[in-house]
């Protein structure tokens, strides 16, 4: 009997700790979808991020893009996830990391993030997602910041740039009215000179 005891302890942890990285996805309708290094790559050098300035990541998971700013970006990176488990989890890899010196994780709602020190926000949401986004960037945004979306448009604001192959969306703020259609009959006319903000 206490040897079943002891086997059935930490299946029932394991199957809470499964349950709670399920159920606030769920839950806040931000279901975990990590993306891979290369797209993260892409888009924080499609943003330009320099040594020293600070890049969101809204929704940061388990803290690949974080890392990846710090580590290869020179930035400051800071996280936001509700989610306790993963934020857990970004808390750990940080901590392990050679660069966490440059890396601050927050516990708490993304869309209620201070970004009043932001140079990029990346944020790899859904479409549903989009309305609360917008609501906190034009609360917080500062003029000549960056915004990475990726996998969704950010509907009645032309991107700067787009990489169609990855799905990346880059908004320099404030940003332009428009959408990705407006953005591609520019480029499509073969105007030369550079577009006004």
């Amino acid at each position: 009997m206490l040897l079943s005891s002891c086997l059935l302890l930490p299946i029932v942890v394991a199957l809470l700790a499964a349950a709670g990285w399920l159920l606030v996805p769920i839950l806040t309708g931000l279901p975990w979808r990590p993306t891979d290094r290369d797209r993260i790559g892409r888009a924080l050098a499609l943003a330009e991020v320099r040594p020293g300035e600070v890049v969101y990541d809204l929704g940061s998971g388990d803290g690949r893009v974080v890392i990846m700013a710090a580590a290869e970006f020179g930035a400051r990176a800071v996280g936001v996830e509700l989610s306790p488990l993963q934020f857990l989890w970004s808390w750990i890899r940080v901590q392990t990391h050679p660069n966490r010196d440059r890396v601050s994780l927050r516990w708490g709602d993304c869309f209620q993030a201070d970004l009043t020190d932001a140079d990029v926000v990346v944020a790899y949401m859904t479409s549903a997602q989009a309305e609360p986004l917008r609501r906190t960037l034009e609360a917080g945004m500062r003029a000549g910041g960056r915004v990475l979306t990726i996998a969704f448009e950010l509907e009645g604001w032309e991107p700067s740039s787009f990489d169609s192959r990855h799905l990346i969306y880059l908004y320099r703020w404030p940003p332009r009215p428009g959408n990705l259609g407006s953005l591609l009959a520019w480029q499509g006319s073969g105007a030369d000179a550079a577009r006004a903000p």
